[in-house]
């Protein structure tokens, strides 16, 4: 039976590639939170199919995706592109569900597993049917798009006789337009169309907020079946428009993205890490011949950069060219108000340089807190990766996906301090020659 290999796995949605010693893969599946699903596979008690599988299994790849419904598109691509021996679902032909617009004179809205190639327009896939197949019968009901349910072939200008549809219940209850019999203009009904085009490709904000008001008014007047039937309405909408960030997948992107999950992976083995380190902080030190001093911070998030959480510090405390004060007095700054303001710490801090750099931040870190934030530092003359308390450092082999992703973190530090560096000698620069 192989080693548990879920305690490497982030607690979020995303893609697991089971691999056996050689690397075929052996199953793809995808799931909500990663870390709990891939947990299961190594519970007491398996069925004799998964005991098979696991007893293959030497290794758990994983791609990190924003939303489940990412999740669902990525891994449906990857087991057609790859057809695991351990995966069924997809040889067999079935796919998640999706919502069509059928391209006929008088379109047909409805939910099918086949996307097929005609005039139709395809919306989703879904990650679950019942949350679809509930927002279209409540559209119906409330006859939000006025389109026939039917399946008639209905052409403009090529009407059925009465006698051909006089059974039709939903024409004698007026729960459809009836362009069978010509009732409706192609023009008319194309309004309807529209507004289900909109609503399914995710511009149903003001609808939204319409059924949220909804909701809470029935709540209020202790209409609570009303109040349910408006909150899995909402449900459902929000179903329908969860964003998809992940549409066009290349082959090159998701290896990118299995690489940086073995790094993150290699990371937690080399330093002893309970998990990946979701959240990287790296600082670096930008100065000429000790002038205008400054420092950068980057963040990178599950191995990718976080922009938004660069930050650019000029040094205050030291006078010329001291790289472990500086290193100090920026790593005590940014912990300090990452303390005062309740800010997310990092899973792992890493600082340009070697064991100074590194016994420096470590100082100032614990005079800002008591927590264990595992640190390192990585020098770039031989790219050796020191730890606290080790003689030796870390080496890793230049191939490998670790040293290559503390490289690409420590350079994007290395290239925001010296753009700031520059420009701030720049300023001053053209400050003196003013004066």
């Amino acid at each position: 039976m192989t080693t548990n290999l879920s305690g490497s796995l982030p607690q979020g949605a995303g893609v697991y590639l089971m691999r056996d010693v050689a690397g075929k893969i052996l199953y793809i599946g995808k799931a909500v939170d990663l870390r709990q699903r891939v947990s299961h596979y190594f519970r007491a008690g398996l069925e004799p199919k998964i005991r098979a599988l696991m007893a293959e299994v030497g290794h758990i790849d994983y791609v990190a995706t924003q939303s489940e419904r990412e999740a669902l598109i990525v891994e449906q691509r990857l087991i057609h592109r790859h057809q695991p021996p351990y995966n069924t679902m997809w040889k067999d032909g079935k796919t998640y569900p999706w919502v069509c617009l059928s391209g006929e004179d008088f379109p047909r809205l409805f939910l099918t597993r086949q996307r097929r190639k005609d005039k139709g327009v395809y919306f989703g896939p879904y990650p679950h049917v019942s949350g679809v197949r509930h927002l279209l019968n409540w559209v119906w009901k409330q006859r939000l798009f006025s389109l026939r349910p039917c399946d008639l072939k209905i052409d403009e200008g090529n009407l059925y006789p009465y006698e051909a549809v006089k059974s039709c219940l939903y024409l004698h209850t007026g729960d459809c337009p009836a362009p069978c019999l010509g009732k409706i203009s192609k023009q008319a009904y194309a309004e309807g169309v529209d507004r289900a085009r909109l609503f399914f490709s995710g511009q149903g904000d003001v609808l939204e907020r319409v059924w949220e008001a909804e909701m809470k008014t029935a709540s209020d007047s202790l209409a609570f079946e009303r109040a349910a039937q408006w909150r899995d309405s909402l449900m459902a909408l929000r179903h329908v428009n969860e964003r998809v960030t992940f549409r066009a997948l290349r082959e090159e992107e998701v290896q990118g993205r299995i690489q940086t999950s073995q790094a993150l992976q290699e990371i937690q083995k080399a330093l002893g890490l309970l998990r990946p380190p979701d959240r990287i902080e790296c600082f670096d030190i930008s100065h000429h011949q000790g002038d205008s001093t400054v420092a950068s911070l980057v963040c990178f998030r599950k191995g990718e950069p976080d922009k938004k959480s660069y930050r650019k510090f000029i040094i205050k405390t030291v006078v010329g060219v001291d790289d472990f004060a500086s290193m100090a007095e920026v790593v005590s700054r940014r912990y300090q108000r990452v303390k005062e303001e309740s800010a997310p710490w990092p899973d792992l801090i890493l600082v340009d340089g070697g064991k100074g750099q590194l016994s420096a931040a470590h100082a100032a870190l614990g005079r800002v807190t008591s927590r264990k934030i595992p640190l390192v530092s990585l020098a770039k003359r031989e790219e050796e990766v020191y730890t606290l308390g080790a003689m030796d450092p870390l080496v890793f082999s230049r191939e490998s996906p670790a040293l290559q992703l503390l490289q690409r973190v420590r350079d994007e530090a290395h290239r925001f301090a010296v753009t700031f560096h520059r420009a701030r000698r720049k300023k001053t620069l053209l400050g003196e020659g003013a004066r």
